[in-house]
């Protein structure tokens, strides 16, 4: 049962969402990282033991062995709730693109809150469910000033003359732990876009959690050119998953291919 506190009543707290591929959790110590940062700043007193037990837990769950699942790990001042659901984002959707469009509301690029993964959820899930029903599968926030900032649950990347860039933190926005892999490893620069940057750009994708890169074919009313950014490095994601969990585990996380089967990796070791 949930207990009564300022999570419940204010959203007080904070949560990850981790990708659990066939019994392994995905980046679980960026994600423990990120959650341990926010609850600090929350100033709820949580120990590491406690929330390494709470995971430590849910991971033990059988049929978590047998797919790809969403972990969801909250916390607020007297709550440690863990959730299980399948993972929503299946290799086909990545192979035909999303639909992304700009959303009414905008984000606080002032509020603290913005920057952490809190239970302040509520314009996502709301501005999420407003786009489902115009057949759009992510809506993006521009800040007051009108930078693009990121999507309802993902990082916005762009590709501009064979370059990749994407927005700064300051801009107002989480940065996702799928993002801060992709900054280790590609060349991505940081750069404040507006509508007009994004619609002379070839090229935009999405990164996750879940879903890994996903690319974009459109953007309100903008059609990009290629998808091939996105479907590359949402198959490098993948192949590194499948490296770091070993064959037994990862070979079917790794399965999906699809286009420049020989290309060198965008991604560096």
């Amino acid at each position: 049962m949930i207990k009564e506190d300022e999570g419940y009543f204010f959203g007080l707290g904070a949560f990850e969402t981790i990708a659990v591929e066939y019994g392994k959790p995905v980046w679980a110590d960026r994600h423990l990282r990120r959650l341990a940062e926010a609850l600090i700043f929350l100033g709820i007193a949580r120990t590491g033991g406690e929330i390494g037990k709470a995971l430590g837990t849910a991971l033990e769950e059988p049929r978590l062995r047998h797919g790809r699942y969403a972990l969801k790990l909250t916390i607020s001042e007297q709550n440690i709730l863990t959730t299980i659901r399948p993972n929503p984002y299946d290799r086909q959707t990545a192979e035909s693109a999303f639909v992304a469009a700009y959303s009414s509301v905008h984000r606080n690029e002032t509020s603290p809150l913005v920057f952490r993964k809190t239970l302040n959820y509520g314009d996502c899930i709301l501005e999420k469910r407003r786009a489902a029903a115009r057949g759009v599968d992510e809506p993006v926030f521009l800040n007051t000033r009108g930078e693009i900032t990121e999507g309802a649950v993902s990082n916005v990347f762009f590709v501009r003359d064979g370059s990749i860039v994407t927005p700064p933190v300051s801009c107002g926005l989480l940065p996702g732990i799928a993002r801060e892999v992709l900054m280790e490893r590609c060349e991505i620069r940081e750069e404040i876009l507006r509508p007009e940057d994004a619609a002379a750009c070839e090229e935009m994708f999405l990164t996750n959690s879940l879903m890994g890169a996903m690319p974009v074919r459109r953007l309100g009313s903008h059609t990009f050119s290629g998808t091939e950014t996105g479907m590359r490095l949402a198959r490098e994601l993948r192949e590194l998953n499948s490296e770091t969990f070993g064959a037994s585990s990862g070979g079917a996380v790794a399965s999906s291919s699809g286009g420049s089967a020989g290309a060198p990796s965008m991604m560096r070791d």
